[in-house]
């Protein structure tokens, strides 16, 4: 860890951004692949059913960030403070806040699973392919939030490329299982949910073997599970920031599936959920950059190295712009052709194409504005994070989604987005301006 304050920047970004970049565009290869399988291999409705599950595992994921992005910045940080006995009882307390959790939100989304889903949009057509893939994924989500949350504590204690290996296997797991259960088995929606499930746990065996071994700096001791109030604060405090994200998302995403339903019905909830798939696809090589800059980040802010970390930070903005800008182009030139990856039915190809020709219009902004939301969470400054999540999604684009439509109908669903997205870039750009030019982070105290 000690590289981190003297290595070459450039050189550092790379080598934390690259296995980030390849592990955290792994997570969303879960979506892509399971939305081609079953596309192909079940039917249009079983992508929109699909599609109808999305609010409820945002939920899910925004518990895991609350307590996997929160425990692996304090785990840089203390690191980078050379406090590794903090770092050792974060890993041990964030993983029991995992369990309990992880375990509470499952049962008591197992026990109302019908009536959430048809709150969210499902229909007769697509109600029982929701609830099918759902039940599994909810009976498998401890695992799930373990993975993913080890993942990101492997990462930030100094081990990128092993980390990355993890989620490599996990992936291929599921590429292999998917096709090998829905097409072979017959298992249909359920086979991609198995896959999912099983995948993750293989991934999270590889975590639990690096974590337990003594020799690696952050690891697992018999006292580090004894919960304490100020890392747990600590953890939740600067977790905050994406949980709001994502539990924000959770409404969002069931305000576009009602919307959608209403102005375009099932096949347009399906659209949605392929853009969905194909826009996560590419956020996460952003958020790749972001996870790369954040070790540099944390560990430079804790030892009072600034101008490491305002390289760091610039380098992580310019190829994420640079990404979603080459990301933007290939939506606009191409719909019809990413649309017919995912189905072979001529409506939900044509709902899907002009899905993305909309959605895409501004893409290039998401760039700054993750990464800079990003390097709030990395030094501890929550607040300013969960300000411009709290802006973007609610106060911007819940309004839109309510606005837009009656004018556009459907189309007005997908210009909600990227409107929300200028309005967000804007406010982004005027909160860093200030907080730079007013040196304010050389007064910061954790």
């Amino acid at each position: 860890m000690t590289k981190l304050g003297s290595e070459p920047i450039n050189t550092l970004f790379w080598k934390y951004s690259i296995p980030a970049i390849i592990a955290s565009t792994s997570t969303s290869l879960y979506n892509v692949i399971d939305r081609i399988f079953i596309g192909q291999g079940v039917g249009p409705y079983a992508i929109s059913g699909l599609s109808l599950t999305l609010p409820l595992m945002n939920i899910a994921v925004a518990l895991s960030t609350l307590i996997g992005i929160g425990a692996s910045s304090m785990i840089s940080i203390r690191l980078g403070e050379k406090k590794g006995d903090l770092a050792i009882r974060t890993l041990g307390n964030a993983t029991l806040l995992f369990l309990i959790l992880g375990g509470s939100f499952s049962i008591i989304s197992l026990i109302f699973i019908e009536k959430i889903l048809i709150l969210f949009g499902a229909s007769e057509l697509t109600l029982p392919y929701a609830k099918d893939f759902m039940v599994i994924i909810l009976w498998g989500n401890i695992f799930g939030n373990l993975f993913y949350g080890l993942y990101n504590m492997m990462r930030s204690s100094g081990y990128p490329t092993k980390a990355m290996t993890g989620m490599i296997l996990s992936v291929l797991a599921n590429l292999i299982l998917a096709p090998l259960f829905i097409f072979v088995f017959k298992w249909g929606i359920k086979g991609a949910a198995f896959a999912t499930v099983i995948a993750q746990i293989l991934g999270l065996t590889f975590f639990f073997i690096h974590f337990l071994n003594t020799k690696n700096v952050v690891h697992y001791t018999a006292t580090c599970f004894k919960l304490s109030k100020g890392i747990i604060t600590k953890i939740f405090s600067i977790g905050l920031s994406p949980f709001v994200v994502h539990f924000c998302a959770f409404f969002v995403i069931a305000v576009v599936n009602l919307q959608l339903k209403k102005y375009g019905g099932d096949f347009a909830i399906g659209a949605a959920g392929i853009i969905n798939s194909i826009a996560g696809l590419i956020i996460m090589i952003i958020f790749g950059f972001a996870q790369g800059m954040q070790p540099l980040v944390g560990y430079n802010f804790g030892a009072k190295q600034h101008q490491r970390m305002w390289d760091a930070y610039k380098l992580s903005v310019i190829w994420a712009t640079i990404i979603a800008g080459i990301a933007w182009a290939f939506a606009l030139i191409y719909p019809q052709w990413i649309s017919k990856a995912f189905t072979n039915d001529s409506e939900l190809i044509a709902q899907t194409a002009n899905g993305i020709r909309l959605y895409f219009l501004v893409f290039p902004v998401i760039g700054f504005q993750l990464v800079t939301s990003h390097f709030f969470l990395s030094i501890g400054l929550a607040k300013i994070s969960i300000m411009l999540s709290l802006f973007r999604q609610v106060i911007v684009l819940l309004p839109f989604l309510f606005i837009l439509p009656p004018i556009w109908e459907v189309d007005g669903v997908w210009l909600s987005e990227p409107f929300a997205s200028t309005f967000s870039m804007v406010l982004a750009m005027w909160i860093m301006y200030r907080w730079y030019a007013k040196q304010e982070w050389k007064t910061v105290k954790l």
